[in-house]
């Protein structure tokens, strides 16, 4: 039954499948053993034909649970290379993409809406009427 779970998951949840292990001192720093891998961070290959290999990830498939690392490409009988992908699990995070300020607040342990100022929130629409008639009195005076 577990398995037939992962297999059929939605997109959504296998997203959230996608972590990664943080390394030693990424743990110190920021009390978790895990993390949600993003395009930026920069990984080591743990295990299979790549293991030992570091570099940062370049494109993320959530249909496969993998993610594809720079550097790390296969050459066809024509000459063609092509990206590996490689599962989250044989994978771990020696730096992180800090580009992402929600997900940085999350790691700190800080609420991410109340400390990320780029996060646009939906006004409701009495809000948005009352501002454009404060506009129009504005405009009018």
């Amino acid at each position: 039954m577990r398995n037939r779970m992962i297999y059929q998951a939605t997109l959504q949840t296998r997203s959230k499948q996608m972590g990664g292990a943080l390394s030693k001192d990424l743990q110190k720093k920021y009390g978790k053993k895990s993390v949600r891998v993003i395009e930026g961070d920069s990984v080591t290959i743990l295990r299979g034909e790549f293991k030992g290999v570091d570099g940062k990830i370049s494109k993320i498939s959530t249909q496969k649970t993998s993610v594809a690392i720079e550097g790390v490409k296969k050459e066809k009988t024509k000459g063609d290379k092509f990206d590996v992908y490689i599962h989250t699990s044989n994978l771990v995070v020696t730096s992180l993409n800090s580009s992402d300020k929600w997900r940085m607040a999350k790691l700190e342990g800080k609420d991410p809406s109340k400390h990320v100022k780029d996060v646009t929130t939906k006004k409701t629409t009495t809000e948005a009427k009352v501002e454009k008639e404060v506009k129009k009195e504005e405009n009018e005076k």
